[in-house]
């Protein structure tokens, strides 16, 4: 038997319709967990629908309450096939965002699979479809496929954490890998979610940039004043914070406080960026020349270096403006940033920036912080990934040392202390978290291949892959 044998038992799958109807049934579970009355659905996902399709591949099941009071519960399963062989653990989240029911074009219903044409093959749309449940779902067809074309074996073990509340920030996530570090040892976590780069080529990423949300607040006085009587008499909180603003990120996007810039992108970070282009997809916005840090190339701007960005930005009554000074003004900015920039000291560095541009009364929230993480792309985990995508799909796949969003990898890499890699299976154009949701039914079944085929890989080279050293590891 071969990789190529696991590749096509993979693509049967597909070609057989099984894959679309587990994806329809799974899409049909209602999983919002930003909504409070779905409590039900989110424990019936679990075990209901995952368990029993793990326990089917001979995995034993645990149905975990949430370390965190009213949070959604996790599953946790492991299959053990030799204590002396590697294990690989996989991660997904079956929650989704709101359904948006109403709201989606030619009267789709986002609880129900559909499959229509479109530009880069068929499409299939419903909510989930590709955050996160046909990536996870992937992810366990390929263990199928694997386990029938060696003979009921892996050649590895392999455990799983699913959780149900990645849409409202993981709540949870972290405590329970924290008191579960021996259940959950492993490694290497290998998982889908997030988009490709592009649609046809492959794509590895390998950790992701972290994210700070902080508020910005001046309160000037109680109440407005009339703009004719006091105009030139009272600041104005919406001039002071606008200016305010301006002195930490410029009118082209570069950040101005030194301690929120990253250190030099490192040389190995570079090379793996040289050949990524970003952008050019249907419907991707075109890229503003111009903007952002100088002397990088887009790739670098957003997998390499940190940015600041304005989310929202609030002033008197913009609907309906009034001929008076406003009292107060807000404004919520948003740091993403790389491995090296000091976390633990954003606030800092923002109030003494403000503090020394006479910026005295605006107060700065504590931010509310996602971790950096980035593997070293020549991490032996990241070259077998590499070689097996490419000779299964006979594309070069794109290598991403980090994803430019965000997402609780650091819980992984180091909580639990594991190189992580990670391979998408959606592409940037799917509408994930907005109406008309949808997977490209060829990444589907090309993802279902290389999949299986990277599985096989592990197998075949599980005697040389590096290990976690652990104290208690023999």
């Amino acid at each position: 038997m071969s990789a190529n044998a696991a590749r096509q038992q993979a693509e049967a799958g597909f070609d057989s319709g099984d894959f679309f109807r587990v994806l329809a049934r799974r899409v049909a579970c209602r999983t919002e967990s930003q909504n409070p009355a779905r409590g039900a659905e989110l424990q019936a996902y679990l075990a209901d629908e995952i368990a029993p399709a793990l326990q089917a591949l001979g995995f034993a099941t645990t149905l975990h309450a949430n370390p965190v009071a009213g949070a959604p519960p996790l599953l946790s399963a492991e299959r053990l096939e030799d204590p002396t062989l590697p294990t690989v653990l996989f991660y997904g989240h079956g929650d989704v965002v709101r359904g948006h029911e109403g709201q989606w074009a030619e009267g789709r219903d986002p609880w129900t699979l559909t499959a229509a044409p479109g530009q880069s093959g068929e499409r299939w749309y419903g909510r989930g479809s590709a955050d996160n449940k046909a990536q996870h779902s992937i992810n366990l067809a390929a263990i199928a496929a694997v386990i029938d074309a060696r003979g009921g074996r892996l050649g590895f073990n392999a455990k799983w954490l699913l959780e149900m509340g990645e849409e409202t920030g993981s709540p949870g996530l972290a405590e329970f890998c924290l008191q579960q570090r021996d259940r959950l040892a492993a490694d290497v976590l290998i998982a889908s979610d997030g988009p490709r780069l592009r649609a046809d080529r492959p794509t590895v990423f390998l950790g992701s940039r972290g994210v700070a949300n902080v508020d910005l607040v001046l309160q000037a006085r109680e109440g407005g004043h009339h703009s004719g009587n006091w105009g030139g008499l009272l600041s104005n909180p919406g001039t002071v914070l606008a200016n305010a603003i301006a002195s930490l990120v410029d009118g082209r996007g570069v950040i101005r406080v030194q301690g929120l810039r990253p250190p030099a992108i490192p040389a190995a970070v570079r090379a793996a960026l040289f050949d990524i282009t970003v952008g050019g997809g249907p419907g991707d916005p075109a890229i503003d020349a111009g903007w952002g840090e100088p002397g990088l190339s887009p790739a670098e701007r957003v997998f390499g270096w940190n940015t600041l960005e304005v989310l929202a930005m609030g002033c008197g009554n913009p609907a309906q403006p009034v001929n008076a000074i406003p009292p107060a003004t807000r404004a919520t900015l948003q740091l993403r940033f790389v491995v090296g920039t000091d976390a633990t000291r954003i606030r800092e560095h923002l109030l003494a920036h403000l503090q020394a541009g006479g910026y005295t009364g605006i107060s700065v929230s504590e931010p509310v912080v996602m971790a950096a993480t980035r593997l070293d792309p020549d991490n032996a985990w990241v070259r077998l990934t590499l070689a097996s995508l490419a000779e299964s799909t006979g594309v070069a796949p794109a290598l991403l040392p980090n994803l430019g969003g965000s997402l609780p990898n650091d819980v992984f890499a180091d909580i639990l202390g594991l190189p992580t890699v990670w391979v998408p299976h959606s592409y940037p154009a799917c509408s994930q978290h907005a109406p008309n949701e949808h997977v490209l039914a060829p990444l589907m079944r090309q993802g279902l291949g290389m999949s299986a085929a990277l599985l096989w890989a592990v197998g075949e080279q599980a005697a040389t892959l590096p290990r976690v050293v652990r104290r208690n590891q023999p």
